[in-house]
């Protein structure tokens, strides 16, 4: 299972001029379209003369939510240059607007493709790549006698421990990369049981033992 992408750290800005155009990059990490909607917004009143605002965005970890606007640029000049450079780098959960100043000479459509791929090109070169996993979150809730076996289970770095309580119910809140979520949850009942992991058939319930799935992260 492939729970791994890249993305962008914090916010870059690029620029590229071409016969007295210029053309403003804005790159950004964004796991929704609010936050497009808003910074766009910022944008049309940081810049009330120019002429266009496009954009582009893959804005989840597998590539099924993205889209690409030209704001009344020729078909296919400005809102696809840009995606496919988002696109060329592999990231993911990153948007990029182009803000676009005319300069008074039309640069045609070639002209158009290569301003709005350069000029987020420029932005990307400012920016920190990094890489992230998509996480299924989890809580386990057991018997105090049980606390080191549950440890001992979620002793790995695939995990982080997000919240525990280990008084009358103790539980733990934890997230785990889907990779290894099978492997997690099999050595969770191999070692309450006391059997092997390829013993764990999947349909085992253990008194004061329980697990459940609470949501992803990073998706």
């Amino acid at each position: 299972m492939e729970d791994s992408y890249l993305t962008i750290e914090t916010e870059s800005t690029g620029i590229y001029r071409e016969k007295g155009s210029k053309f403003i990059a804005y790159a950004f990490p964004c796991d929704s379209f609010k936050m497009v909607e808003e910074r766009l917004e910022t944008l049309r009143k940081e810049h009330p003369k120019a002429r266009h605002q496009c954009y582009a965005y893959i804005m989840d970890a597998f590539n099924k939510n993205f889209r690409y606007n030209d704001d009344g640029e020729p078909s296919g000049t400005a809102g696809l240059p840009i995606f496919n450079q988002i696109r060329s780098l592999q990231l993911k959960k990153t948007a990029v607007i182009v803000v676009r100043y005319f300069g008074g000479k039309k640069l045609g459509a070639s002209g158009l493709i290569n301003a709005y791929k350069e000029a987020t090109l420029d932005a990307f070169q400012g920016a920190k790549i990094v890489e992230k996993f998509v996480q299924d979150k989890y809580i386990v809730a057991f018997r105090y006698e049980q606390t080191g076996l549950v440890m001992r289970a979620l002793s790995d770095d695939a995990i982080s421990i997000l919240e525990n309580g280990y008084e009358d119910s103790p539980f733990i809140l934890f997230s785990v990369r889907q990779s290894k979520t099978k492997e997690i949850i099999t050595r969770l009942f191999a070692l309450l049981l006391n059997r092997s992991m390829e013993d764990i058939t999947g349909d085992e319930s253990i008194p004061g033992f329980s697990i459940e799935k609470t949501g992803v992260i990073n998706a």
